[in-house]
């Protein structure tokens, strides 16, 4: 008899652990071989061609390459300026002339004795040209006609020729290289978008709000002549430039979910309908994004529908256990 009662009670136990493993077996495959049913769909699209363009971008100043002061050579007085802002210059243009002191009171005692006088002494004593020391243009005419100056006085500035310089963030900084293409536009003429490319890239950094940021000097292709030093310009360096690939908006892209078998051993992907309003991922290789768009390189084709996801918001219903605690309306009551 105790044999018979432990042979049934043996079978009993192994009918429990079947039951037991097949129901965890089905538990198993359809949460790893089927829809996933956490997730509730955002919105439906299709995959589709476009450009793609990856930036770094920045603030910068419109200000000359070359800023050259030309100061007068001795104190004295201006005579002549024979230039004015915006005017092209050449190396070796006479600018200005001017008097040193003794000349300048030698004329205003002869100007006294009549015009014989004057004409004289300025025969004999010539004024001192000032002479455009490079090419360029003139963009500060700082003094008139009859004004006295010193040595540490500019006359006049000169630019070679203008560019944008920006600050580019220090953790930006490996993306940016010689020669490389850039685009801004001005706050004066935001309307029009300038191009350029990298010409130099400073060699030691500057602490901008506590934050290390880099000299970076854009060379426009042209500079119209609405261009002035001091404007603002924001700057746009093209890191990455892709043309007609596939892209899809990068919240559609999600890591492949730990609970779903991934024999492609993919490390992104994205869902499709799988039917009864429930999703599947879809392995896929990424290319570059511009943190708005992304592009995909395997795993769909032009025009397939895939959906934005999200996870399902658990409602919280109250326990029965719980007592519940009613309030009057118009709120709570205190008493005293």
């Amino acid at each position: 008899m105790m044999k018979s009662g432990n042979a049934k009670r043996g079978w009993f136990l192994k009918i429990v652990l079947a039951v037991t493993a097949v129901f965890f077996l089905i538990k198993f495959f359809s949460s790893c071989g089927g829809p996933r049913g956490d997730l509730e769909i955002v919105r439906s699209l299709k995959v589709e061609r476009g450009d793609l363009r990856v930036t770094v971008t920045a603030t910068g100043i419109v200000q000359p390459y070359n800023r050259v002061e030309v100061k007068a050579p001795i104190a004295g007085r201006i005579e002549e300026v024979l230039v004015r802002e915006g005017d092209e210059v050449v190396k070796g243009q006479v600018l200005a002339r001017m008097s040193s002191i003794e000349r300048a009171a030698l004329l205003d005692a002869a100007r006294s004795r009549g015009e014989e006088a004057v004409e004289r002494w300025e025969e004999a004593y010539k004024p001192a040209p000032l002479l455009a020391p490079l090419d360029g243009t003139i963009i500060v005419r700082s003094v008139e006609p009859g004004q006295t100056v010193t040595t540490a006085d500019p006359v006049l500035v000169l630019s070679d020729r203008l560019i944008v310089e920006s600050l580019v963030d220090e953790t930006d900084l490996a993306f940016i290289a010689l020669g490389q293409r850039a685009q801004f536009k001005l706050d004066a003429y935001r309307s029009e978008l300038f191009s350029g490319e990298v010409g130099h890239i400073a060699f030691e950094s500057k602490l901008e709000n506590n934050v290390n940021v880099y000299e970076i000097d854009v060379v426009p292709d042209e500079v119209p002549p609405s261009f002035r030093s001091g404007m603002t310009a924001n700057v746009t360096f093209i890191i990455k430039d892709r043309e007609n690939v596939l892209l899809v908006p990068s919240e559609a892209v999600t890591a492949w979910p730990g609970d779903f078998p991934n024999p492609s051993r993919s490390i992104f992907a994205v869902y499709r309908k799988s039917g009864g309003g429930r999703v599947k991922p879809i392995p896929i290789r990424t290319g570059e994004s511009d943190g708005r768009m992304t592009e995909v390189t395997e795993g769909l084709g032009e025009g397939s529908e895939i959906v934005v996801v999200r996870k399902k918001e658990r409602s919280q219903s109250a326990s029965p256990f719980r007592p519940q605690r009613s309030s009057p309306k118009g709120g709570s009551r205190v008493s005293s």
